[in-house]
Formats: structure tokens, sequence, C-alpha cells
């Protein structure tokens, strides 16, 4: 389990897969979440939505998730979204926003895949109930929640991983577990991303993250070989130690590649 503390942000709007592709095409680098609002309150490009619930999905869904470290998220996203294909905008969406939503990120890491692993085929509510429940009593939480947020949250976890297609839709047993495989270009700015966050190639490969995408140590290394097979890196691996040459001087450059290759 993380030590940051679980919030209820997830109710701002789960995935916000719609939403943040339009705030991704509005927003521009020096805005701040109040700037985005503003123009996303004069675009009209939300007419069915109150000033309010934008504000909300601006404020508590948008910006921890990508209005973060500079707003580099939203920055590369942006250079990006053009050619990136709907499951890599989708799986990078998910990645930001297990970050930004610690009680997400456990959820999948520690629920999920583990079932996922076992061969089962859907998630239950009491599932997501049960880990919520667990999660208050070890005081993980800000404050003690209530049973009905308990329960709201524990919906909204279901939700979540429905719009980053980890689930299905809800049926009598519970929400399907869909088949899932990283994608290529997920993979590699996940790598090139911890990379320039200053970790060494060895916690570049343990990193937590990678469970996000049902990866170990061994899983993530062979998708590494993958990675550098296109060229974009060279790995060196013998006797458990791993080193890595990477192409690229930052994630921007990374980013320019991808959207030139």
């Amino acid at each position: 389990m993380t030590d940051e503390a679980y919030t209820t942000k997830l109710q701002a709007g789960l995935g916000l897969i719609p939403e943040t592709e339009k705030l991704l095409l509005l927003w521009e680098p020096g805005m701040d979440r109040r700037a985005l609002l503003d123009r996303a309150l004069d675009a009209g490009d939300f007419p069915t939505m109150t000033a309010r619930r934008l504000r909300n999905i601006v404020s508590e869904g948008f910006a921890p998730r990508y209005l973060v470290n500079d707003t580099q998220p939203a920055t590369l996203l942006k250079s990006m979204q053009q050619v990136l294909s709907e499951e890599d905008r989708r799986q990078l969406y998910f990645l930001f926003t297990s970050r930004a939503n610690p009680i997400l990120a456990d959820f999948v890491r520690d629920i999920y895949w583990p079932q996922y692993t076992a061969g089962a085929t859907a998630l239950t509510k009491r599932d997501a109930l049960n880990f919520v429940e667990d999660a208050v009593a070890e005081g993980k939480t800000t404050t003690p929640w209530s049973e009905s947020t308990k329960t709201r949250v524990s919906s909204y976890l279901l939700g979540a991983c429905a719009d980053f297609g980890l689930l299905g839709s809800m049926e009598a047993g519970g929400r399907k577990i869909e088949s899932f495989r990283p994608s290529s270009i997920a993979t590699a700015f996940l790598a090139h991303d911890l990379h320039f966050r200053g970790l060494g190639d060895s916690a570049v490969l343990n990193h937590k993250d990678w469970r996000l995408l049902g990866l170990g140590a061994d899983d993530t290394l062979t998708e590494l070989k993958q990675i550098a097979l296109r060229g974009e890196i060279i790995v060196q691996s013998a006797a458990g130690l791993v080193q890595i040459s990477w192409k690229h001087r930052n994630m921007e450059e990374f980013a320019h590649a991808v959207t030139h290759s």
C-alpha cells in the first residue's frame, strides 16, 4: 500500500476520458487551472454541463492528473495527442489518473491484478467495498469515511477501471475482467518517464507503476527489450543486473520522436 492518503477525488468523474480530450485541446502551455476553466467556459464545448460541474472536473479531475510537475503531463499528452491511438491515450490517462489517485492505483495493483492472474472472471461490488473498508480501518483515508462514502468510493473504483478498459459492463456477478495488454507506447513512455525522474536503471525496472499495467520485474524487462528492438534504447542484462542506454535526453525529445516516427 502507498503512504499517500486516500481521497474521494475520483468522484469528479472517474476516467474523464472524453472530457480530458476536450480539455487538452483547449489547454495551452502556461495555463493554470483557472485559466483553463475560463477558456472551457467561454469555448462552449461542454453545453450540457453546469459551470459548477465543469469547475469540479477541471479542479478535482484534470488538474491533479495533468497540470502537475510544471504541467508536464498535459504538455506531453497534447504534443502527442494527434498521433496516439485511442488505446495509447487511454493507457496514458490511466497512468496519470492512478498517480493522482493512490486509492485507484492500490486497488488495481492489490485487487484487480491478483484476481486477473488467478483467473477470476469478474470483480464484484463486494471486492471493491472490502478493499475500501480495509483501507479506512487501516487509517489510509484523510478522515474516517461514512458507510455511504465507502459504498460510493467502491463504485468509483469499479467505474474508473471500466473507463480505462480493465473491466467491462456491470452484470449480475459484477464487472467482467477484460483482457489487457500494455501498449508499446505506454510502456516506452513509462520507461522514459521513470528514467527522467532521476531513477537508476534497476529502480526503473522495479518501479511500482509497472504493476498498474500488470507487469512484474521479469515482464518489464521483456517489455524493455521490445523497446530496444525498435531502437529506442539499448538494454544489457546479465546475472540479474540491468543496464540501459537512453537515446533521448528528456521527455520532450521522446515525445517529439513519437510524433515524428
